[in-house]
């Protein structure tokens, strides 16, 4: 009987044991938890544009590097599309990163328009959006009743700059052609717009408007057509450094370099070359590979609490052969 009763007596012990024992055990893994969660930063999605394009290349290394100079304040997921008109492509990284629980996209949007209700379901998931480069169209935005802080150039203004510096070699009357980006990027809406009101304003005449969708080999095909049209063509104005090298090598092919003047914008490094030996006259150095970075510091500041300015506007630079020395 006394041998039942010490037994009991033990069991009871060993359950009031483990009984006072779990809460001090969750305590632990509960406080262990809350200080992880205290420590951890906050997390920022990029996403650009096409991973092709010099310009978003230096983009994400300009990012990584801030990053890692940055560890302690935020981490980074960096990604891009195969092209610059791969639209779902880029939807399909916004949802990605609202299903991995980013706290803010900084995104450069392939389409200012058809990139929005992706951009809204982001919103919508609690997440801070930041525009960089290419801004969204403020109509489509307005329709979904929300709005995107943007951070970037004057486009228009930039190549504005750029085309009255090849407008000043020009004569009234002269020939020229305007290569677009994707017509539905309001960056090549400004820049056509800006290319626009120089040729106007020095009375040139404008033969050809076509777009290249940003891409080296589509200028290249698109400037040997229009070249064959218009061999009197005595400038080509491209939105980017990257239709310039292909109308580059169309103007090279035809043998016309000693009469075109080449027009650029973005002053990417496969460029620089050519506006040191004159076969492009100008660009315009937007600081691209700081672009990113201008918007991962305002989705941060935004994160703390701050109210963002509906637009920060970026510097701009005119890139000739004696700015390039």
């Amino acid at each position: 009987m006394s041998r039942i009763l010490t037994t009991s007596l033990v069991f009871i012990c060993l359950l009031f044991l483990q009984a006072c024992g779990q809460p001090s055990s969750d305590k632990s893994n509960q406080s262990s938890q809350a200080a992880e969660d205290e420590n951890a930063v906050p997390q920022i999605g990029l996403v650009m544009k096409s991973l092709a394009n010099e310009f978003f290349v230096n983009m994400a290394e300009e990012a990584k590097a801030h990053q890692a100079k940055h560890s302690q304040m935020y981490s980074l997921i960096v990604n891009g599309t195969k092209n610059e008109s791969d639209l779902a492509q880029q939807v399909a990284l916004i949802d990605q990163m609202i299903a991995s629980g980013v706290d803010a996209i900084v995104i450069a949007p392939a389409d200012s328009k058809a990139v929005v209700p992706a951009i809204v379901r982001a919103l919508k998931a609690g997440i801070t959006v930041v525009n960089i480069d290419n801004r969204l169209d403020e109509q489509a935005l307005s329709d979904y009743g929300v709005s995107v802080p943007f951070v970037g150039p004057d486009n228009k203004a930039g190549a504005r700059m750029a085309a009255e510096f090849a407008a000043s070699r020009l004569n009234e009357g002269d020939p020229v052609i305007v290569l677009e980006g994707i017509p539905s990027a309001i960056n090549s809406q400004q820049r056509v717009a800006g290319f626009m009101e120089a040729i106007n304003s020095a009375n040139l005449n404008l033969v050809a408007r076509q777009s290249a969708d940003w891409e080296q080999t589509k200028a290249a095909q698109v400037s040997a057509s229009l070249l064959i049209q218009h061999p009197e063509t005595t400038a080509i104005f491209a939105a980017n450094d990257n239709m310039a090298l292909g109308a580059l090598a169309a103007v090279q092919r035809a043998n016309l370099s000693d009469s075109i003047l080449i027009v650029g914008f973005d002053n990417i490094n496969a460029i620089q070359s050519h506006i040191e030996s004159g076969d492009v006259l100008v660009t315009v150095d937007q600081f691209g590979g700081q672009l990113a970075v201008f918007g991962i510091e305002k989705a941060l500041a935004a994160l703390e609490g701050q109210s963002l300015d509906a637009i920060t506007q970026t510097p701009l630079e005119l890139i000739t052969a004696s700015a390039a020395d």
